[in-house]
């Protein structure tokens, strides 16, 4: 990239007003988006940014600092600085917030129970920002922890992104790595609505528990680094023996 070119990035009118370290951490975004670099890749170093994106050295470690600390970036002392991917554990655990009672965080299984394509209802079109009546991928899954089942899961996917899963009946327990390494949508960030409910017949025989048993309703959306809103997702947790853990800060 010539000096030019980032230049004129800075003159749009969008960025303009941004500090120099912000509009620097939205344009190396952009380049992981674009896959310059893919997950688990090592950057330039920073004065080889710094060059050539024709700023400070002290900008490009602001900014690499912000998306290290957004999770976007992985930055190994005396190796380099690395485009994070979802596989490590406290990667999956911060997407995970379950937890078994007395028990330290793990990692769940999941049992894919269906495969659909359908017309996305109202709240789902809304939630990911589609048109009405758009098509999306609708997966069932049931959730395995201590060896019980403990959330029931419904998860909407926008078919424009994802329609490859109609004739893909399989799909991996660790849905984020997956929509980063198959479909170069990497999660930035899940936004959680919860609120307690009252097992239903249906959520009765999904957890093997017993109607109007105590529930957790998680409605999450999820964004990707470029701001596409790619999944919506419906959980039905057990409250009985598990806890829904926050970690702050």
């Amino acid at each position: 990239m010539n000096k030019n070119r980032f230049d004129n990035k800075l003159s749009h009118p969008g960025l303009a007003f941004q500090p120099l370290y912000k509009q620097v951490e939205e344009h190396v975004t952009q380049l992981i988006v674009e896959q310059r670099w893919k997950p688990g890749e090592m950057l330039p170093n920073e004065f080889q940014l710094a060059s050539e994106l024709n700023v400070s050295q002290g900008t490009v470690r602001k900014a690499l600092n912000s998306l290290t600390d957004a999770k976007i970036l992985n930055r190994k002392q005396g190796i380099g600085t690395f485009v994070s991917e979802h596989t490590g554990h406290h990667s999956l655990y911060r997407f995970f917030p379950l937890v078994a009672d007395g028990k330290s965080p793990e990692l769940p299984k999941a049992e894919l129970l269906s495969v659909e394509t359908k017309v996305a209802t109202k709240q789902v079109a809304q939630a990911l920002e589609l048109e009405p009546k758009a098509k999306v991928i609708v997966l069932r899954r049931r959730r395995i922890l201590n060896n019980e089942f403990c959330i029931a899961e419904t998860i909407f996917l926008p078919h424009k992104y994802f329609s490859i899963l109609e004739t893909q009946q399989e799909v991996p327990h660790t849905l984020y790595h997956f929509y980063q390494t198959q479909f170069n949508l990497t999660v930035r960030d899940t936004s959680d609505s919860i609120k307690a409910v009252l097992a239903t017949k249906n959520d009765a025989q999904m957890l093997d528990i017993k109607e109007g048993d105590p529930l957790l309703e998680v409605t999450r959306v999820t964004h990707s680094l470029d701001n596409k809103a790619i999944e919506f997702r419906l959980s039905r947790c057990r409250s009985d023996n598990y806890h829904y853990l926050v970690e702050l800060g």
